[in-house]
C-alpha cells in the first residue's frame, strides 16, 4: 500500500497531525509527517521561505526516506504545497486530498489575511494563541515566522502559483476538501479548482471549521483512500 504523507499549514507543525497519523495508522496505513522549514524548530532554508521552498522540504525528505512516491494529505497551506510538488515533480505523487487549501489568492484576499497576521495584535488580544505559537516554534521567533508568512501570502496575492493552466496540467487524482463553516478558502473557487483539475473531486465536509484540531477525524479519514 502507498505510504501516507501528511503536511502541515501555515504556522503550524507536524505534531498538530499526530491525531489523523494515529488513526491511519490503525486503519494499517504507513503514515509520515515532517515540519517545513522555519517551523516547529526547524532552520530556515537559505534558499528563502514560500510554497516553492516548502515543496523542495517535501522532495528532500521523500529522496531521504527513500519513498519514490506517497499519497498527500495536505491541510490548509500544505495543500498548496503538495499541488505545486505535483507540478514539478509529478512522479513523487500519487494522489492528493487537501482540506481547507486556500486557492482563492488575490491581492484582496492576501491583503484580508495579512490583517491576521500582525504579531503585536496577535500577543495582545489573543495571548493564548501566542503562547502557543512560541511553544510550537520554538526556539525561533514565532513573530519573525509570522511575518515571513505574511510576505509569502502577499507574493501568492500578487502571483498565485496554482493558475488554472497549471490546475489543468495536474494529472494526479486530488480530492478537494472543505468544512461548510470554513471562513478562509472561497467554496466557489474551490469547486472551481475541482473543475480544472483532470482527475478533481469536490467534497464539503458537513460542521466543519477551518482548524485542524476541530476537525472530525474520522470524517476526514473516510476520504482517504486505503
Amino acid at each position: 500500500m502507498i505510504p501516507v504523507l501528511l503536511l502541515h499549514g501555515a504556522l503550524g507543525s507536524k505534531s498538530q497531525l499526530e491525531p489523523l497519523k494515529d488513526l491511519l495508522e490503525k486503519n494499517n496505513r504507513t503514515v509520515h509527517v515532517l515540519n517545513f522549514s522555519g517551523h516547529s524548530g526547524e532552520p530556515y532554508s537559505q534558499e528563502g521561505f514560500g510554497i516553492e521552498i516548502f515543496a523542495n522540504d517535501v522532495l528532500n525528505y521523500l529522496k531521504k526516506k527513500e519513498l519514490n512516491q506517497v499519497e498527500i494529505v495536505g491541510y490548509s497551506m500544505g495543500g498548496y504545497v503538495a499541488m505545486w510538488l505535483a507540478y514539478q515533480h509529478p512522479t513523487f505523487v500519487n494522489r492528493i486530498i487537501t482540506l481547507g487549501t486556500k486557492f482563492d489568492w488575490s491581492p484582496e484576499s492576501a491583503v484580508r489575511e495579512i490583517k491576521k497576521l500582525n504579531p503585536e495584535i496577535i500577543e495582545t488580544k489573543v495571548p493564548a494563541f501566542a503562547r502557543i505559537l512560541q511553544h510550537r516554534h520554538a526556539p525561533n521567533d514565532w513573530k519573525e515566522l509570522v511575518h515571513k508568512t505574511g510576505q509569502m501570502m502577499q507574493a501568492l496575492g500578487e502571483k498565485p502559483l496554482l493558475t488554472s493552466e497549471i490546475l489543468k496540467s495536474i494529472i494526479q487524482p486530488v480530492t478537494i476538501l472543505l468544512g461548510d463553516q470554513d471562513d478562509m478558502a472561497d467554496l466557489n473557487y474551490s469547486k472551481c479548482v475541482a473543475q480544472w483539475l483532470p482527475f478533481g473531486k469536490f467534497i464539503l465536509l458537513p460542521e466543519t471549521p477551518h482548524p485542524i484540531e476541530k476537525v472530525n477525524h474520522e470524517l476526514l479519514v473516510r476520504h482517504i483512500p486505503g
